[in-house]
Order: structure tokens, then C-alpha cells, then sequence
């Protein structure tokens, strides 16, 4: 299996992104799919997260401004990040969900990641 980020960039703070993730050599369409970010020095976090029926869940810090979404049909996850903020600096990563995201927990098999995606946001 195969992931390839994409879309990432310098941006002013309240600026706008899309990010793709191409997903291959594995079933796509019946597993969830996430983000998750890696900001200086911290750990890789969930951000969001999309089932295999559409439904999603986000990062308190960033609802209402990323939308998760998919095309099975093409194999990527799409991450849609708007209002962006100087904290919101990292390496995006697409992966199937695995770790706590505010009360839910999930635990899907990771495939081997990808080289991520650099977001940086200027203020």
C-alpha cells in the first residue's frame, strides 16, 4: 500500500489549502480514512476524520474551518483548511484512523506513511 500527500504551501494567516491524499495497493472505499499533523516538536495528531459512510469528526481547533472529504472513486481523501492559522504550521499526513480524537478512539491498521504535505502559515 501506497499513500501520497499533496497540496500543502506557504499561506497567510486566513488563507486557504487543499489537501489530496491518493491512497493505492489496498481496499479504499471500505475503510475510514484520516489526517492527521505533526507541528515543530510535537507529536502526530489526529485531525480529522472521514468513515466509510461520509460521516466525519475534527480536532475542536479545527471545526468549522477543515472539511474531510472523499472520492472512492478516485482513492484520495481530501482535506479542505480555510481561516488558516499560524498554529496550524505542520506536516499533514493521510492515514487510516488511529488514536483518540477528542472522545472517540479509533484503532484501524496503519499502512506505512507517506512524505506528508508541509503546511506553513505565515501571520
Amino acid at each position: 500500500a501506497q499513500l501520497v500527500e499533496s497540496g500543502g504551501g506557504l499561506v497567510q494567516a486566513g488563507g486557504s489549502l487543499r489537501l489530496s491524499c491518493v491512497v493505492s495497493g489496498t481496499i479504499f472505499s471500505s475503510h475510514a480514512m484520516a489526517w492527521y499533523r505533526q507541528g515543530p516538536g510535537r507529536e502526530r495528531d489526529l485531525v480529522a476524520v472521514i468513515r466509510d459512510s461520509g460521516n466525519a469528526a475534527y480536532e475542536d481547533s479545527v471545526k468549522g474551518r477543515f472539511t474531510i472529504s472523499r472520492d472512492d472513486a478516485k482513492s484520495t481523501v481530501y482535506l479542505q483548511m480555510s481561516n488558516l492559522k499560524p498554529e496550524d504550521t505542520a506536516i499533514y499526513y493521510c492515514n487510516r484512523p488511529r488514536g483518540r480524537l477528542g472522545s472517540m478512539r479509533f484503532a484501524a491498521e496503519i499502512i506505512p506513511w507517506g512524505q506528508g504535505t508541509q503546511v506553513t502559515v505565515s501571520s
